[in-house]
C-alpha cells in the first residue's frame, strides 16, 4: 500500500460522447438522491412520531430506511462531485471508507431483512408467544446484531486489504469496492479470498434461513383466511424487498467479479449501480403502500400538512 496514495475512479463523464451531457447525469442523480433522502426520512419520521408504530416490525422497517440513507451517503455525494469534476482521484483512505460504508450497508440490509423475517415468523406462527419472545431486550439485541455483524465483517476485510502492496491505482468502477482494491495487489491474496468466502457463506446461510422461515410462514398461512391476509399485508413487502435487493446485489457481483469489457459501458454502469439506485427508493414505497398502518399515518400527516398550509 505504501506506493499507492490515490486511486483513479471510472466516471460517466470520461467517454467523449458523454462529456456534452454530463450536466444531465448530474441533475438526474441529484434528483434521485433527493428522492431517496425524502422517501426514507418521511418513513423514519412517521414511525418515530407515531407511538402506535413503536412495534418491532415498524422499528425494523425504520432501521432498514436508516441503513438506506447510510449506504447511499457513501456513494452519491462523491459520485455527484465526480460528475462535475475534471479530476477523478480519490485517496486510499477515502476509497477504503467508501468501500466500507457501501458494503457494510449491503450486509446490514441482509441482516435487517433476516431479523424482520424472524419477527414475522414469531408473530404469525407463534402469536401467543410473540410478546414474551419479542421483548425490548430481544429487539435491542437484534438491532445491534444487524449493525455489529456487518461492521465487523467489512472492517476486517478493509484491514486485510490494507496489508497488501498494490501495483495499480485505477479502479474500473464508478465507486470504490474492496474486491477492486484487492485485485490491484502485487502479493498473494489467499487470506483475503478465504475471509471473503467465509463472509459470503455466512450471508448465504442468512438468506437460506430467511427462505426457510417464509416457506414455513406460507404453509401456515394457507390454513386460514385471517393468516393469509396477515401474510399478504405484512410479509409480502419483506419478500419483495429481499427479492429486489438480492437481484440487485447479484448484478453488482456479476459486474465486479465476472464483468466483461465486451459489454457496453452503459450496461456495465447499470450493473454496478442497480443496488444503489433501486432498493433505497423501492423500500419506502413498497412498505408505505403495503403496510396499512404506515399508509394511514402518512395520509393523515399529508392531510394535516395541507390543512395547516390552507389556513
Amino acid at each position: 500500500m505504501d506506493n499507492i496514495s490515490y486511486f483513479t475512479i471510472l466516471s460517466l463523464s470520461e467517454p467523449n460522447a458523454v462529456k456534452s451531457v454530463k450536466h444531465i447525469y448530474f441533475a438526474f442523480c441529484l434528483i434521485l438522491y433527493i428522492l431517496i433522502i425524502s422517501c426514507n426520512l418521511i418513513l423514519i419520521i412517521i414511525i418515530i412520531l407515531e407511538k402506535t408504530l413503536h412495534e418491532p416490525m415498524y422499528i425494523f422497517l425504520c432501521n432498514l430506511c436508516i441503513n438506506g440513507l447510510y449506504g447511499t451517503a457513501g456513494f452519491y455525494p462523491k459520485f455527484l462531485s465526480d460528475l462535475i469534476s475534471d479530476s477523478h482521484l480519490t485517496s486510499y483512505s477515502g476509497c477504503s471508507l467508501q468501500a466500507f460504508v457501501i458494503y457494510s450497508s449491503v450486509m446490514c440490509e441482509f441482516t435487517t431483512l433476516s431479523v424482520m423475517a424472524y419477527d414475522r415468523y414469531v408473530a404469525i406462527c407463534r402469536p401467543l408467544d410473540y410478546h414474551s419472545v419479542m421483548t425490548n431486550s430481544t429487539l435491542v439485541k437484534l438491532l445491534v446484531f444487524s449493525w455489529l455483524c456487518p461492521t465487523f465483517c467489512m472492517g476486517t476485510a478493509i484491514i486485510l486489504t490494507s496489508r497488501l502492496r498494490l501495483c495499480g491505482s485505477h479502479i474500473d468502477k464508478l465507486y470504490c469496492d474492496n474486491w477492486s482494491m484487492v485485485k490491484l495487489s502485487c502479493e498473494p491474496t489467499i487470506i483475503n479470498n478465504l475471509f471473503g468466502i467465509i463472509v459470503i457463506l455466512m450471508y448465504v446461510f442468512l438468506v437460506i434461513l430467511i427462505i426457510c422461515s417464509y416457506s414455513k410462514l406460507i404453509v401456515d398461512c394457507m390454513k386460514s383466511i385471517e393468516s393469509k391476509n396477515k401474510f399478504l399485508h405484512t410479509c409480502l413487502p419483506h419478500l419483495l424487498s429481499l427479492l429486489n435487493f438480492t437481484i440487485a446485489l447479484l448484478f453488482d457481483t456479476m459486474y465486479t467479479r465476472f464483468g466483461s469489457m465486451d459489454l457496453p459501458q452503459t450496461l456495465r454502469d447499470f450493473l454496478a449501480l442497480e443496488f444503489l439506485v433501486i432498493p433505497p427508493v423501492f423500500n419506502p414505497f413498497i412498505y408505505g403502500l403495503k403496510l396499512t398502518e404506515v399508509r394511514k399515518r402518512a395520509l393523515r400527516a399529508l392531510i394535516n400538512f395541507k390543512a395547516a398550509n390552507s389556513l
